[in-house]
């Protein structure tokens, strides 16, 4: 088989893969180069990818990290408790575009419409490299990664967060001293566009659900939400935090990543045995100014359980680990300068302007 025809092939089965993972079935990959294919669920169409990452050697759908982690066991460690082990990421958004460069690489326009936050440079043809020299929102200029979800609509206009919005960087296990940084150029995707309202409300990230003023829990767009001024629509959303040590990003942009489990017989969470190694757990925590009467409230992805978020890690190898270090495993409750105020003996991570000291 030509290089073409394999990279062809596999970009297909990765497309299959992807849908399959969103929960379409049943969807005829066509053999034509370029073929719009769609697939329609609860009234949202997603159209398969027909191109590879850069990054994808052989177009497969997987990207390896280079080396792999390896020799690595889930730890079942107890440390000294610790009510938080966490910092903050306050990144504010950048722009919107009709891209996705983890499940449409290399295609601008394809995807439904993104919010984008972090870096300044992120749509359809981003790459590591790529994120690596361009420019942020985020506080920490050493924070470079890609952060994206469905853009959010009141009838026909676009209703974006205002100011440096929360990405929480937390341990998901109980030994949060085992948790290290990211690798550069991990990728994955958090829920699914496609999921239904009940696998939204029961998904493993699930926090808190739609929320605004006292309606908690929602699946979908709270029907009105008080007129006053403090009020506004919020989503809590965690990600999942064991990685398998051997791919940067899988034919589902899933696969490679899991969600702590319980150890049987205790209250601990735990990496499983096929995601051993601990990476710090992303909780977005999205303010929407809106409220009053809701009804056409809407996300470009589709209704309220629609809701899912990218990431595409790119920052500073550097500076991420003095923080993962300094406020994970040192079992501290971090701003994004890396800083406790309820400890500040323990000093911060980074300087005055968000930079390594």
């Amino acid at each position: 088989m030509s290089r073409r025809s394999k990279i062809l092939s596999g970009a297909l089965i990765t497309s299959a893969l992807v849908l399959a993972s969103f929960g379409v079935t049943g969807v005829a990959a066509s053999s034509t180069p370029g073929a719009a294919v769609t697939a329609a669920h609860a009234g949202h169409g997603m159209a398969l990818s027909t191109a590879a990452s850069p990054e994808d050697p052989d177009g497969d759908g997987y990207i390896p990290v280079n080396p792999p982690v390896t020799g690595t066991a889930p730890s079942t460690q107890v440390p000294p408790h610790r009510y938080f082990h966490e910092f903050q990421a306050n990144c504010a958004v950048s722009h919107t575009r009709p891209d996705d460069p983890i499940v449409y690489p290399q295609q601008p326009g394809k995807s439904h419409d993104h919010t984008f936050m972090g870096n300044t440079t992120t749509d359809a043809g981003s790459t590591t490299a790529s994120l690596s020299a361009g420019g942020t929102t985020c506080k920490a200029p050493g924070d470079l990664s890609g952060y994206w979800m469905p853009t959010l609509y009141n009838g026909g206009k676009q209703i974006l967060p205002v100011g440096p919005q929360v990405i929480y960087y937390k341990a998901g296990v109980t030994d949060y001293t085992s948790v290290r940084p990211f690798p550069k150029g991990l990728r994955f995707v958090v829920g699914s566009p496609m999921q239904s309202a009940d696998e939204f409300r029961h998904h493993p990230g699930f926090v808190e659900g739609w929320e605004c003023g006292d309606s908690y829990f929602n699946t979908e767009f709270p029907a009105t939400c008080p007129n006053r001024a403090d009020v506004q629509l919020n989503i809590r959303f965690q990600a999942p935090s064991c990685w398998d040590g051997k791919y940067l990003d899988t034919p589902d942009h899933k696969s490679h990543m899991s969600y702590p489990v319980v150890k049987p017989g205790t209250n601990d969470n735990v990496c499983p045995a096929d995601h051993p190694v601990a990476l710090p757990m992303i909780e977005f925590k999205m303010a929407f100014p809106v409220n009053g009467d809701m009804s056409q409230v809407r996300l470009s992805s589709g209704t309220g359980h629609s809701f899912h978020y990218d990431f595409f890690n790119a920052w500073d190898d550097r500076t991420l680990k003095a923080l993962v270090d300094h406020c994970i495993v040192g079992g501290l409750q971090c701003d994004a300068r890396g800083y406790d105020e309820t400890h500040p003996e323990a000093g911060a991570a980074l300087n005055a302007d968000y930079r390594l000291p």
